[in-house]
C-alpha cells in the first residue's frame, strides 16, 4: 500500500508561511505595530528602527496596554479582542482585527513587550524566540505598550536574503508611518531612523500640520481645502491646485475610515474631476479621507488590508467627484504673468563724500579710458599731440541712411481702400519721399486690426455677439496678437495673453454644454446636408446618444456607413461641424465603464469635439473673429483653463508693469 502524498505541515512550518503574508518585510511589521497602537487608544507613538529595520523595530505608545494574562495569548495566530463572531466582520471600526499581527513577528524574529494598563501596579514582560519560547516575567514600565522586534527573519534566511538595502526598506518604513500621521493628526507620531529624527507630528488634530510635518511647506502652500460631509459618502482633506500637478499617481492619499487604502474609484473620480484643469498625464496630489458607513465596505479581502471592495462604488465615485470638482471651480484662479524684480534705478550722480572718502569719491567720478597698445613707431597715448592723435585714430563715420518702415503696428487702417497690400518681400526705400512731421500723436486712442490672412481659413468661425451694447465693446481692448496665437487684450487695468485656440475650446465646451443641459440651442439648417463616412461602430454610438447631440444643436441621420447631417449649432461652420461630430464616438464607446455615468460620458466627448472644433494657432483671424472670441470668453464665469487643462489667459497688472519701469 502507497504512502500519502499529502500531509498536514507541522505547525511551525504553518506558521512560516502564513506569517509571509503577513510580514514580507520590516515596513510590514512596523505597519501591524501601528495599527495596534491606534487601536490601543493611544495619542503618542515612536517608531524606531535600526539597519532599515532588520536588527531593530521599536514601537512604543501610551494607550491602554495589556494585562499580564493577555500578554502570552496575545502572540498566538487568531488572538484579537476586535471581533467575536462572523457579524462583527460587516462593522469593523479598528484597523486591526485578524488576530495574525504580534503572531507573525513573533514567529520571525526575537520579540519582546513591555506593557502595563492603568489600573496595573507594575508592567509585564513578554520574550520570545522565533515563536518557540515565551516567558513573562514582572517589570516596571509606564502605562501603555512597547514592542521590540530584533533580528527580523532571522530564523528564515531565504526571507532575509531578499531584503533590499538598509536605505530602502528605512524608506519603506517611513512612507507608512507618514501615512499613519497623515490618516490620524490627532495623534503626535515620531519616526527615529538609526537614532535621527526623521519625522515628528503635533498631534493637534490639524490635518495641515500633519501635511506640513510629512510634505513641508511648499507642498502645503499649493493645496485647496476639500469639505463635503455627506451621506452615504463623506469626502474631507485637501488637493492640490493645477498647477502643482505631478508626472505620477506617488501622491494621491486615500483614507477609508481613518484607514490607509489603494481605492481605484477614488483615483478614478478624482483624476476625472481634474479632467478640465490639468493637461493629460498629469496626475493630481491629494490627503482625503472618506467616510463610509462599515457594512457598505468589505476590508477584509487581503491579510494587508490595502485593498477594499464596496457594495456599492458608484455613491463613492459621485461624492469624491463632485467634492474635488466644486473645490476646483470655487479655488482656481487666472494664472499671472511673473516678471524678475525690477532693475535698480540707475544715477550718473556720485555724491563726494567728506574725510578720508574724498579722494576715492572723485576717483569715481573720473571717465577711465583704457590704454591703448602701442604700435610700432607710435609713442604711448599720453605722450602724443592732438594732431598726431586726430592722424592716427580719429575715424569719420558714415552716415546711416533713414529708412521709413511701415510696419503692421504704426500702420493706420485705410478701410476705403480696396488695393492689395505689398507683399512682404517687397523693397523698402532708403530714403523717404517727404519729411518726416515730427507733430505729437493723437491722444485718442488707435484701434489697430490685425494683419487680414492672404486666404481666409473657412472651417472655423466665430460669429460676433449681435446683440453687444457699444458699452460690452468698451471694457476690453484688443491691442494686437503675438506669434499668431495669442490675443494681447488690454481690460480692467491688466494685461491678458489668450490663447486663442484654448479660448475658442473652452467657450465652445461651455455652450454645447449649456445647450445639453437646457434642453437645446439655437441651430441652423444646412441648405446641403453634410454626408460623412464613419464605421459601424461609430454609428452605433452616435445611435445611442441621438438625444444628448440633438440637445447641443445636431440634426443628423445614421445609415449604413454614413451620417448625414441636417441641422448645426450656430456658430459652427460645416466643416468644424463635422469635425466635432466625428470626434464624440471614439469617446462614447467607453460607455463599458460603470463607474462613468452617462452624463459625465457625454461631457468627457464634448472636451474632444470643442478641441476639435475651435480655431487653430498658429494662423492667422480677422479682428472680428478675435473680437467676438474675447466678448464671448469674459461673458462667461472667470475660465482659467480650456478642457483639457491648458491656461485659457495669463495676466500681468498694470501695477506689475509700473514697477518695472519704476512708474511707482
Amino acid at each position: 500500500m502507497n504512502e500519502p502524498k499529502i500531509h498536514v505541515l507541522p505547525f511551525e512550518v504553518a506558521n512560516l508561511i502564513a506569517a509571509g503574508e503577513v510580514v514580507d518585510r520590516p515596513a510590514g511589521a512596523v505597519k501591524e505595530l501601528l495599527e495596534n497602537a491606534i487601536d490601543a487608544g493611544a495619542t503618542h507613538v515612536t517608531v524606531e528602527i535600526k539597519n532599515g529595520g532588520s536588527t531593530l523595530i521599536r514601537v512604543t505608545d501610551n494607550g491602554c496596554g495589556m494585562s499580564a494574562a493577555d500578554l502570552p495569548v496575545a502572540i498566538r495566530r487568531h488572538a484579537t479582542s476586535k471581533i467575536r463572531t462572523a457579524n462583527d466582520l460587516s462593522g469593523i471600526l479598528t484597523l486591526g482585527f485578524r488576530g495574525e499581527a504580534l503572531a507573525a513577528i513573533a514567529a520571525v524574529s526575537d520579540l519582546r513587550i513591555i506593557t502595563r494598563t492603568a489600573d496595573a501596579p507594575f508592567g509585564s514582560l513578554l520574550t520570545a524566540h522565533a515563536g518557540a519560547e515565551v516567558e513573562v516575567t514582572e517589570t516596571g514600565c509606564p502605562v501603555g505598550t512597547t514592542v521590540m522586534v530584533e533580528n527580523l527573519f532571522a530564523n528564515v534566511p531565504a526571507r532575509r536574503k531578499f531584503l533590499k538595502r538598509d536605505m530602502t526598506e528605512a524608506a519603506a518604513v517611513g512612507t507608512y508611518v507618514e501615512k499613519i500621521a497623515l490618516s490620524r493628526p490627532d495623534i503626535a507620531v515620531r519616526l527615529i531612523v538609526d537614532g535621527t529624527v526623521k519625522l515628528d507630528t503635533a498631534g493637534d488634530g490639524q490635518l495641515k500640520s500633519a501635511m506640513y510635518a510629512v510634505f513641508g511647506k511648499n507642498f502645503v502652500a499649493g493645496m485647496i481645502p476639500v469639505k463635503a460631509p455627506g451621506d452615504p459618502v463623506g469626502v474631507t482633506g485637501y488637493i492640490c491646485r493645477p498647477d502643482r500637478v505631478r508626472p505620477k499617481r506617488n501622491y494621491e492619499n486615500f483614507f477609508l475610515n481613518g484607514r490607509y487604502v489603494n481605492s481605484r474609484t477614488a483615483s478614478a473620480a478624482l483624476e476625472q474631476a481634474y479632467t478640465s484643469f490639468i493637461a493629460p498625464e498629469r496626475f493630481p496630489a491629494c490627503v482625503l479621507s472618506l467616510t463610509v458607513r462599515p457594512e457598505a465596505v468589505d476590508v477584509n479581502v487581503h491579510p494587508s488590508k490595502l485593498e477594499v471592495k464596496f457594495s456599492d462604488e458608484r455613491p463613492v465615485f459621485e461624492a469624491v467627484f463632485g467634492a474635488v470638482r466644486t473645490a476646483l471651480e470655487e479655488n482656481t484662479a487666472r494664472p499671472a504673468l511673473k516678471l524678475p524684480d525690477a532693475p535698480p534705478a540707475v544715477s550718473a550722480f556720485v555724491p563726494i563724500r567728506e574725510g578720508a572718502d574724498r579722494e576715492a569719491s572723485l576717483a569715481r567720478r573720473q571717465l577711465r579710458v583704457p590704454d591703448l597698445p602701442a604700435s610700432k613707431g607710435t609713442e604711448p597715448f599720453a605722450r602724443m599731440s592732438a594732431e598726431e592723435y586726430s592722424r592716427q585714430f580719429s575715424r569719420v563715420a558714415a552716415p546711416i541712411p533713414y529708412r521709413s518702415v511701415e510696419t503692421k503696428e504704426n500702420r493706420l487702417p485705410e478701410p476705403e481702400s480696396k488695393e492689395k497690400t505689398a507683399p512682404a518681400d517687397a523693397p523698402v526705400p532708403s530714403v523717404p519721399e517727404r519729411p518726416v512731421s515730427a507733430s505729437p500723436a493723437p491722444e485718442r486712442p488707435v484701434s489697430v486690426p490685425a494683419q487680414t490672412p492672404a486666404k481666409r481659413p473657412g472651417d472655423e468661425k466665430v460669429p460676433a455677439n449681435p446683440s453687444a451694447t457699444e458699452n460690452e465693446t468698451e471694457t476690453f481692448r484688443i491691442i494686437g496678437e503675438a506669434f499668431s496665437t495669442y490675443i494681447i487684450v488690454e481690460r480692467a487695468e491688466k494685461l491678458l495673453l489668450i490663447d486663442k485656440h484654448a479660448a475658442h475650446e473652452r467657450v465652445l465646451f461651455e455652450e454645447l454644454l449649456a445647450n445639453e443641459k437646457q434642453g437645446g440651442g439655437v441651430t441652423q439648417l444646412l441648405l446641403v446636408p453634410l454626408e460623412l463616412s464613419v464605421s459601424r461602430a461609430d454609428a452605433a454610438a452616435l445611435t445611442a446618444f441621438r438625444n444628448e447631440i440633438a440637445r447641443t444643436g445636431f440634426s443628423f441621420e445614421t445609415e449604413s456607413g454614413h451620417v448625414i447631417i441636417r441641422e448645426i449649432p450656430e456658430g459652427l461652420s460645416p466643416a468644424a461641424a463635422g469635425e466635432l461630430l466625428l470626434s464624440l464616438p471614439p469617446v462614447l464607446a467607453e460607455g463599458g465603464d460603470a463607474l462613468l455615468s452617462r452624463d459625465l460620458l457625454f461631457e468627457k466627448a464634448l472636451y474632444q469635439g470643442a478641441c476639435k472644433a475651435a480655431i487653430k494657432g498658429g494662423r492667422d483671424y480677422p479682428p472680428e473673429y478675435l473680437t467676438a472670441l474675447c466678448r464671448k470668453l469674459f461673458s462667461l464665469p472667470d475660465i482659467t483653463v480650456c478642457p483639457h487643462g491648458r491656461p485659457v489667459a495669463m495676466e500681468l497688472s498694470h501695477a506689475a508693469l509700473d514697477r518695472q519701469f519704476h512708474r511707482t
